[in-house]
């Protein structure tokens, strides 16, 4: 069986991933969601400071505290840039990286060079679209009750996660086994940055004919390529 750590996205927390989780468990995987600093139930934490450099110190302290090998880690959404750090602070806890529908940076970029909306107001510590910008944009495609349940729990993402440029030494250098998975409704990171991720790492690449949240929408094609390899 195979240790799974799942990373969530902006305006998430570990939740994002329980049909999932459940799907993983019930096969005897072992499976870890944690919720990063500043992020929904642990949003009482925020403070400045908060980046993706010490959200993937956070996953990084997850594999050796846990003593985790072999390790399949995937990100979604901004927690690409999370999994990309991680992997490269632990490269030999870490057996095969998906990157779901995820930014993929390279050093030095910010997400705005690659998402150019910004709805981040200077000063602040962590934004979020309005519930009605939510509910009839980023989770417009999920089915009404799913969508009712995802905007009770969605909160505001810490800012520097957005702002402050990636720090990545040799990720992009080391040989890593990798998929890349495309939501072809998605509106963003789009395709032709995921396509830049899978080129630059060799990956293998999947298309799912859903939005940005494909483990609400088909939990189970997710859960059948992550545990497939």
């Amino acid at each position: 069986m195979t240790n799974f750590v799942l990373v969530h996205g902006s305006y998430q927390g570990g939740w994002i991933w329980q049909p999932v989780v459940k799907r993983l468990r019930a096969q005897g995987h072992t499976v870890y969601a944690p919720t990063l600093d500043g992020c929904a139930e642990r949003r009482h934490q925020l403070r400045p400071g908060i980046d993706t450099t010490t959200h993937a110190t956070e996953i990084a302290e997850l594999l050796f505290y846990e003593n985790l090998r072999e390790v399949v880690l995937v990100g979604t959404s901004s927690g690409g840039m999370v999994v990309c750090r991680a992997a490269e602070a632990m490269p030999d806890r870490v057996a095969r990286l998906v990157l779901v529908d995820a930014l993929a940076l390279f050093n030095g970029e910010r997400v705005r060079d690659i998402v150019k909306r910004s709805i981040s107001v200077p000063g602040t510590l962590a934004a979020g679209p309005s519930r009605e910008d939510a509910e009839g944009r980023l989770f417009a495609d999920l089915d009404p009750a799913t969508r009712a349940w995802v905007l009770d729990r969605y909160t505001p993402h810490p800012v520097a996660c957005s702002e402050t440029p990636v720090k990545l030494t040799d990720f992009w250098d080391k040989p890593w086994d990798a998929t890349v998975v495309w939501c072809r409704r998605a509106e963003n990171p789009g395709e032709a940055h995921q396509r830049r991720a899978a080129e630059r790492l060799k990956a293998k690449w999947i298309e799912l004919d859903t939005g940005h949240y494909p483990m609400l929408s088909v939990p189970d094609a997710l859960t059948s390529l992550m545990a497939g390899g």
